[in-house]
């Protein structure tokens, strides 16, 4: 039994770094777009007096990339935004036992929004005209995004507190 623990163990922990990996080369490769499309459509529009088309729609969808990405990774190692006050006084052993049913309600919460968004998405893409079609797949960053979230949060559940961040 321990040891099928520990190969569970392992393979949860192997997940969640190929999982954090994955999103910081997409949160990577999106900033380095946002940063090539700005610096881009800055000298179209003072050298050229142009602007690059759709330029401004890809760069609102970049920032929520690097933002939704940049909260799975910060999730991930629980270094996410969070009412630390009482935990300052509060014995490490109450940390430890409130991790799991805190990451629990997290997840619960992203896991509502993933289906909030994942309709706002549906009927965003319903309504969508053909030549608009493709900002609204530029939009799946929404549920994929919350969902990305609950997900950390269900390993976070799974895994139990670590001793480098259960204070």
């Amino acid at each position: 039994m321990h040891m099928m623990q520990n190969r569970l163990r392992s393979g949860l922990q192997r997940f969640r770094r190929l999982l954090t990996r994955a999103e910081t080369a997409l949160a990577g490769l999106s900033l380095l777009l946002l940063i090539a499309l700005t610096l881009s459509q800055i000298v179209a529009r003072n050298l050229f007096a142009t602007g690059l088309p759709l330029a401004d729609t890809l760069t609102r969808h970049l920032v929520l990339y690097i933002t939704f990405f940049g909260a799975a990774i910060a999730a991930d190692s629980q270094r996410h935004i969070r009412i630390d006050t009482l935990a300052t006084w509060l014995p490490r052993i109450w940390v430890e036992r409130l991790h799991r049913p805190l990451n629990a309600v997290a997840m619960l919460v992203c896991a509502a929004l993933t289906q909030a968004a994942a309709r706002f998405w549906l009927d965003e893409w319903q309504y969508a005209a053909d030549q608009e079609r493709w900002q609204a797949l530029l939009s799946l960053i929404l549920p994929v995004g919350f969902g990305l979230l609950a997900l950390h949060f269900l390993l976070a559940v799974l895994a139990g507190p670590s001793r480098h961040n259960a204070r």
